[in-house]
This record gives structure tokens, sequence and C-alpha cells, in this order.
């Protein structure tokens, strides 16, 4: 290497240069390898091994040996099967005699003019390796990497410095020494730094899931929701990325902008955290605290009762001589006639009670009907069967949610946005409150809370709304329905396509990919999972 005064402005050059391009690398392991390339190139080393500390010892990161054709570790895809070398014995003593080890315990770089005359440090497993590859390992420079906390985060060591003339084996310069203790300097920052920002994503990411965890945990009814729908969202972007054809094949979306999505998805549902439980966990229709079906079913033991009473009271008044009351309540036709009725109409409203998934116009005269029938209270009033709020929740159409329940359930997407746009995001997480807070809008601007349209929403969001319409379709652990089967969830999906509701060209991305069978079967049982025969899905259409 020319180590001439003239050098040194293209040196530091050089250096400058390095020291851009390592800031902005983002993948830890090509930022390894470059770190250690760079560090061979500006000396000429023949070889190099970069170590990263690893609490009492130094693992072996990378391996590389020009003249061997050696590479392993970093970028290569092959693992360095070497053992770590130890800072400190068993005893707590200072291992002083592997150059690397000591250059971490004495916070100091090494520079060795030829391994095998150094008296100073034990270079036995250097020897057996150059006797069992051919190779003759000379001159050493082990360098500490310090960054700027003064934390030695590894050793950089560089192995048989060439002469560019000779191409001969020679020692490191002191102008050697000093661009390297440099660049050890602004690698260990680098690294650092890239190690405190991945920790931080950690950090957030389990934040992330605390959150959705907590969620599901609230209730029993809807554990697993916030789990599930970004399993969906990722194979249907995932999709998306590969498709090529149709309306997608030019869309592409990066790593930033899939993990983007994906916190999104993850806290799509933040909001509920605020929405009570009571609301959340609704089995049916009338439960508010309990399901006041039983209330219902005692006033119906009332009519049954009064029922029978007066059939008793006629029968005595006519004729004080009955052998068996029994027997003559039995062949009361009118009173069994009555109780009839009287079970048919329990059943009815037993049945109204339970969220279904529409309720018809003969069904809610249905109720009316019922309600008309009247009891006596202990002070002889007159009590109708159905209360008028019983009635309104018995004549629910979908599900057990009334009007002001649904508006609860459904302040919970403005919760969800206001509690997202209030965090301070980098740049790469601007556009999480719009993908998240989107998911019950519909393309046909009929959804909420901001009643968007299917321009007026990102690609990523109108994503997620699939997945939790999907998720929700599918999922066994809803306190009004069971799971449906994937036949049942996609023709309803289909529906909502004709219907505008959904993205119709996700949809058919959906089917063509088949992101529901790849879900199922991580995540749906066994008899939920039936035939599919795409023709039977109502609006998909093959993607051209």
């Amino acid at each position: 290497m020319d180590q001439s005064l003239n050098n040194i402005p293209d040196m530091l050059r050089e250096l400058n240069e390095i020291g851009i391009a390592l800031s902005s690398e983002k993948d830890h392991n090509r930022l390894l390898e470059l770190i250690l390339v760079k560090a061979m190139d500006i000396t000429n080393s023949d070889a190099g091994t970069l170590y990263i500390r690893s609490g009492n010892s130094l693992k072996f990161e990378i391996l590389h040996n020009r003249s061997l054709t050696i590479h392993q570790g970093g970028m290569s895809g092959k693992e360095v099967l070497l053992p770590p070398i130890l800072l400190n014995d068993e005893e707590g003593k200072k291992n002083n005699k592997m150059v690397a080890a000591y250059a971490v315990n004495s916070e100091m770089t090494v520079n060795i003019k030829d391994a095998y005359t150094n008296q100073d440090f034990d270079f036995s497993g250097t020897r057996s390796f150059d006797k069992k590859m051919g190779y003759r390992s000379i001159s050493f420079l082990t360098v500490p990497m310090t960054n700027h906390e003064h934390d030695i985060i590894g050793v950089l060591q560089l192995i048989n410095s060439m002469d560019e003339n000779t191409n001969e084996i020679t020692t490191f310069s002191p102008l050697d020494q000093q661009l390297i203790e440099s660049l050890a300097s602004q690698a260990a920052v680098t690294i650092t730094n890239q190690t405190l920002i991945e920790s931080q994503k950690q950090l957030f990411d389990s934040f992330i899931q605390l959150i959705a965890t907590a969620i599901d945990e609230k209730s029993p009814y809807t554990a697993g929701h916030c789990r599930r729908v970004p399993a969906i969202t990722e194979m249907l972007a995932n999709a998306v990325n590969d498709i090529d054809k149709g309306r997608f094949k030019d869309f592409f979306m990066t790593s930033n902008e899939m993990y983007e999505l994906s916190v999104a998805a993850w806290l799509h549902d933040c909001g509920k955290i605020t929405t009570p439980e009571y609301v959340v966990d609704k089995a049916t229709k009338l439960e508010t605290i309990f399901d006041r079906i039983n209330l219902i079913d005692m006033r119906f033991e009332v009519l049954r009762r009064d029922a029978v009473i007066n059939s008793l009271k006629s029968i005595l008044k006519e004729n004080s001589s009955y052998k068996n009351i029994d027997q003559t309540l039995s062949e009361d036709t009118l009173l069994q006639e009555t109780l009839s009725k009287l079970d048919n109409e329990k059943k009815d409203i037993e049945k109204f009670n339970i969220g279904g998934e529409l309720l018809i116009d003969d069904d809610k005269k249905r109720i009316h009907e019922i309600s008309k029938r009247v009891y006596e209270d202990s002070t002889g009033k007159d009590i109708h069967l159905l209360n008028s709020e019983e009635i309104e929740n018995l004549k629910i159409s979908r599900g057990t949610l009334n009007k002001a329940e649904r508006e609860i359930i459904n302040n919970h997407v403005t919760v969800t946005i206001k509690m997202l746009e209030s965090l301070p995001y980098p740049k790469h997480l601007q556009n999480v409150p719009e993908y998240a807070g989107c998911h019950h809008e519909k393309m046909d601007g009929t959804g909420y809370p901001n009643k968007l349209k299917g321009n007026q929403m990102s690609i990523p969001a109108r994503m997620i709304a699939i997945a939790d319409i999907f998720e929700a379709l599918t999922a066994g652990d809803r306190p009004y329905k069971k799971g449906m089967t994937l036949s049942q969830a996609l023709k309803i999906l289909g529906r909502m396509k004709l219907e505008q509701h959904i993205d119709p060209d996700l949809f058919d991305v959906f089917i063509d990919k088949k992101i529901y069978l790849k879900y199922a079967k991580k995540h749906l049982l066994e008899e939920q999972i039936d035939e599919i025969n795409p023709q039977d899905i109502p609006g998909y259409e093959l993607l051209e």
C-alpha cells in the first residue's frame, strides 16, 4: 500500500465515503460484511475476521480469506462453526493470551508484524489452520470496535497486508492502523445505532401485540381477532404484490409499506379498548347484564299458571264433584289450546332472541302479536308480556345489537382513529391511522365512520377491510353465531362485492390466489373447510 503523504487526501475521502455507505445500510448482515470488506480494501489485506461481543465472549461473525477463497458468515449463507473466544475464564481472570480478547480487555489496538515469532499471544490455532490449509499468517492488525458510549461491541481483525507493487506480505503501517481505528469507531457507532433502532422496533412491535392481546383478552368472544386479521391482510398483500395480471399487475408495496400495513392491521381495533364488555359480549338480543329471555320465560310460566287457574275456577264453579283434576284439565280443550299457543309463542321468542342473518317482516309482526298478551301482577294490574324495549331488541334484523349499541360498537373506529392520529409516527408509518381507520368503510360510501367512497380509501386500507370481514364471518368464537364454512363466507363476500361494499378487484385476487384456503388451513376447524367452486361464488371474475 502506498503510504506517501500524497495519498492521504484520497484515503480520507475513501474513509468518508465508507462512513456514508455504512450509515445508509439498513440490513445488519450486509452492514457487517461491508465493514470487514472495506477494512480489507483500505489496507489491501488478504484476510479478515469480524467478531461481535456477546456477554463474556467474542462471536465469530464473518471470516474472509481471499487467496483461499474462504467466506463464512455475513452474506455468504454459510455459518461460522468456530467456537466463541472467551474474554474471561471460569475464575474471572482475563483471557489475555488470545489477541482478540486482549484487544477488548485492554481497550487497545494490537499490531503484530509476525504471528509466528510473537511470544505475547497464543497463535496455536492460527498455526494449525495454516498447516491444514497450506497458508502462512504473518501480519495481524486487531482493533477493538468502540462506540460513542465507550462500549466495545466487537473486534475487527485484519491479516496479511499485501504490498500493492510486489504483492508480498508486509506489515500494517501506522497509517493503516489509524485508518482502521477510525473505520472501526464509525462502524461501532453505526452498528450500535442500528441495534438500538432494531431494539426500538422490537419494543414497538411487542407493544402493538400487547394492545391487540389486551383487546382480545377483554372478551372471550373476540379472542384472536386482532391476531388473525393481520395474518389475512399479509396473505392478501403478498398476493397482490406477486400478481402479474389484472388491475394490480403494476402495483407493488415495499418492505417498509408492508410493515406499515402490518402495524395498521394489528391496531385496527385498538379503539375497542374503550368499548363496554356488555356490548362486545352481547350474545342475544335481550342480553344486557344478563339474558332477559329468562324473565320472559318466567312471564310465560305466569300466563300458563293463570290459564290453569282460570280453568280450575271454571270447573269448580260448574261442578264441585269432579273426580280427577289432572284428567279434567287434560280434557279441557280450551285450556290445552291456550297452553299449546303459549308454548309455541315462547319458542318463537327464544328463536327471535338469537341473532341471525335476517329477520323478515312476518317475524316482526309475530313479535308484536305475542307482546299483546297480558298477565296480572300482585296488585291486579295488567302487565304486557313484552315491554317496548324488549320488543325493539327482538326486532333487530341482523345480529344482536340495537341501534344504540351498534353506535357504541361503531364508535370504536372513531376512537381508533383518534388514538392512532395522536401518535408521533416516523415517516414510514404516517399512513397507519388511515389504513386502520377505514376497515368499516364501504366502496359505495355507506360505511362508517366517515362514509368514504372507494377512491377516497387507499388500497392497503381496503385490504384490511376484506380481512376484517372474512375473519368475522369464519370466526368460531363469536357470541351470536358459529363460524361459517368457507363456501358460506365467500358467498357473503361475493354479494358484498356486487353491493359495492368491498373492493371488487381485491376480492377477485382473494379468490384467484386462494387466500381463503391458505388462511383456513392454519386457522379454521376442519369441518369449516368445504369444497369451493369459484363459479358458484357471486361476483367473482377471472383475472385477465
